[in-house]
């Protein structure tokens, strides 16, 4: 689809929904004047929705299937799709501008889920398959690799199962430390236990292994797919879980992983005493935020919930972080693309 038609769809999306500011990711948002219309609870408010990219195409690319959501250098917005490729969309319409594929070492597709833009504009991606953390260049060559745990990796390589591992990455302690969060939790650890793995940058803008955090969620039938870094070493961590005829469960979690313990020795996780767990506090149910008229093509507990996979952090405003979601829609035609902003105050 040509770039006009783009602009013209996301035009009357944000025409015909609750929308995204104008102003973009990377601005500050005024607050709005019925902001108790919009609580999702004390913590958290649902600024607005838009469905305007949904089922539609850029440069011969479908957009959708989106997981991951990075803000660049340059204040555009940059977009993962897990089928190996990556949108760079415009901060105040959405509409893509850009579109780069992704691949492996022997040029294979990536099952692509979590995404960092480093200082330098080079992109972290992490893939499903092995698990794995690349490192890639704006047009989408291969710059480096991390290592990968053992025990992380894939059966029977590992204790990992195909398609429960690297969902979110992100980059705290001032760029220093990235973080990767596996789903779901590894065979040997108690179900609903997820292991997030870290690691300290080098020189060269390299990385080494470091510690390990055990994060539990709050039903063993939920996974985390996205975690994003505030300012003061704490995360936001999304779980999701999808019960057919009843729809998805999304939840949103501050989490403190600084007196947690390092548990890369630890062979299994199994509620043993003396290991800390990341401390987590529960900011919203996104189940609880009003609908703000949107709809569903399937069941949900609430028409405004979909497969949310995505998160950025992209400001901070009046005491409240900005916070960007958006959802995957697996190409199905009983799902939707949507972003929602969310403004998140945290003490």
């Amino acid at each position: 689809m040509r770039l006009r038609t783009v602009l013209a769809t996301v035009t009357a999306g944000l025409a015909a929904a609750t929308c995204l500011s104008a102003a973009g990711p990377a601005t500050a948002v005024t607050p709005d004047p019925a902001a108790a219309a919009h609580a999702c609870s004390p913590s958290v408010s649902l600024d607005g929705f838009s469905d305007a990219l949904d089922k539609t195409s850029f440069g011969g690319y479908f957009v959708g299937n989106l997981s991951a959501l990075a803000v660049d250098k340059d204040g555009s917005l940059a977009a993962l799709a897990d089928r190996s490729y990556l949108f760079d969309l415009d901060a105040k319409t959405l509409a893509p501008k850009k579109v780069v594929p992704l691949a492996d070492e022997n040029g294979a597709a990536l099952d692509s889920e979590g995404l960092v833009v480093d200082r330098d504009g080079t992109r972290l991606i992490t893939s499903e398959t092995e698990p794995s953390v690349r490192r890639y260049s704006p047009d989408g060559r291969i710059l480096d690799r991390l290592p990968v745990p053992s025990s992380l990796l894939v059966s029977p390589g590992g204790r990992a199962t195909a398609n429960q591992t690297f969902e979110g990455l992100t980059l705290l302690n001032g760029g220093r430390t990235l973080l990767a969060s596996m789903e779901d939790a590894i065979s040997g650890d108690t179900p609903g236990t997820v292991r997030f793995q870290t690691w300290q940058r080098t020189k060269g803008d390299h990385f080494r292994l470091s510690a390990q955090y055990a994060y539990r969620t709050d039903d063993p039938a939920l996974g985390v797919p996205e975690v994003q870094a505030l300012p003061d070493g704490r995360l936001l961590v999304l779980e999701r879980g999808f019960t057919t005829g009843v729809g998805n469960t999304v939840r949103l979690f501050l989490a403190d992983p600084r007196q947690a313990t390092d548990t890369s020795g630890i062979q299994n996780l199994t509620g043993q005493a003396g290991v800390r767990l990341i401390r987590k506090t529960l900011l919203t149910d996104v189940a609880s935020c009003p609908s703000l008229g949107a709809t569903a093509k399937q069941p949900q507990p609430n028409p405004l919930l979909d497969n949310i996979e995505g998160m950025a952090v992209t400001g901070h405003a009046k005491g409240a972080y900005q916070v960007l979601l958006v959802s995957d829609d697996n190409q199905n035609t009983a799902q939707t693309t949507r972003f929602y902003r969310l403004s998140v105050r945290v003490r």
